[in-house]
């Protein structure tokens, strides 16, 4: 499901146009991308979480040329689904 799947579901589903219901996704995924840069947790209950965690420097192989290199640490957003989700 692409993100034009997911308009036609949530206008379908909700009694909304295609302009409303794509206006409130782009809405939500916003707020979730704002949070998520302000290193805030965002729990959706029933859905999932996501959460923003920090990854150690570590060393790793440069395939090519077998030589090790040093991978910076950095943040990845991780999400956690939820125990009912997708039963």
């Amino acid at each position: 499901m692409n993100k034009t799947d997911l308009v036609n579901e949530i206008a379908a589903k909700a009694s909304l146009n295609k302009v409303d219901a794509k206006k409130a996704l782009d809405a939500v995924l916003e707020s979730i991308g704002q949070a998520l840069a302000n290193d805030d947790k965002v729990q959706l209950i029933g859905f999932g979480t996501f959460a923003v965690v920090e990854k150690p420097e570590r060393t790793g192989i440069n395939p090519q040329t077998k030589e090790k290199i040093t991978i910076a640490a950095r943040k990845v957003v991780k999400f956690k689904p939820a125990d009912t989700l997708g039963k």
